[in-house]
């Protein structure tokens, strides 16, 4: 049985962040098309959903492509199907997001398909509705660090509660207040203090923490409620 209807396109659009540990801020990886419409505009990374590919494959085989990552968090987000939304034809777009830690191998696969990483505050205008795409991802993105923990995949193995929070200002786009962070983060019992010191920024310097793998993951399974006042 074959079914008599108007044929609709399904894609899948990656809204992928990248935290760069070596300048403390987020970055969002963007695609400029190659051919019409809109060639030589930018966009999310994307494409079309193969006949015999499930959606999480297919938002699986878009983020390798411009990244090289397998196997890392990718989370289906929402759906965006106004009739009217593309002029190339009638498509029905499944937005996914993932976030990443930004390296130098990302940066040259990105630029080997044509991609490029943008500050967030620095972004070029996007094709049809990949902006209200991105303010949906931005605003998850600060609700996950609300109710989960973050960190564990973005920071090194050691790192300084000043590093963390510089992590969560990128987040939030916005400088939390230090004193509360430090109550607040501390309270939940993820870090571990360890004797070392970090003096590369100051000379008194600042005590090494490693995450407690066991309790991180027991909170982003269960959730929790960090509460920064932000």
């Amino acid at each position: 049985m074959t079914y008599n209807h108007p044929k609709i396109l399904v894609a899948i659009d990656c809204l992928v962040f990248g935290y760069d540990t070596t300048e403390n801020n987020l970055k969002v990886l963007l695609f400029q098309r190659e051919v019409e419409p809109f060639a030589g505009e930018w966009s999310l990374i994307g494409g079309f959903v193969n006949e015999d590919e499930d959606l999480s494959d297919g938002a699986e085989r878009v983020l390798e492509k411009f990244t090289g990552l397998k196997d890392v968090f990718l989370e289906q987000l929402s759906t965006f199907g106004k009739a009217n939304r593309d002029p190339g034809g009638r498509v029905v777009s499944i937005l996914y997001w993932s976030l990443i830690k930004l390296d130098d191998l990302h940066r040259d696969i990105a630029n080997e398909h044509g991609a490029k990483w943008f500050d967030l505050d620095q972004l070029p205008e996007l094709v049809v509705d990949h902006s209200e795409m991105l303010k949906l991802g931005t605003e998850q993105l600060v609700h996950n660090a609300k109710s989960r923990p973050i960190g564990f995949e973005l920071l090194p193995e050691d790192f300084t509660l000043p590093q963390l929070k510089q992590l969560y200002d990128a987040i939030y786009g916005k400088s939390i207040d230090d004193r509360n962070f430090r109550k607040k983060i501390l309270s939940t019992d993820l870090l571990i203090k360890t004797d070392k010191k970090d003096k590369t920024t100051s000379k008194k310097g600042a005590f090494v923490y490693r995450f407690d793998t066991e309790k991180y993951n027991e909170l982003r399974k269960q959730g929790y409620h960090l509460d920064l006042n932000v």
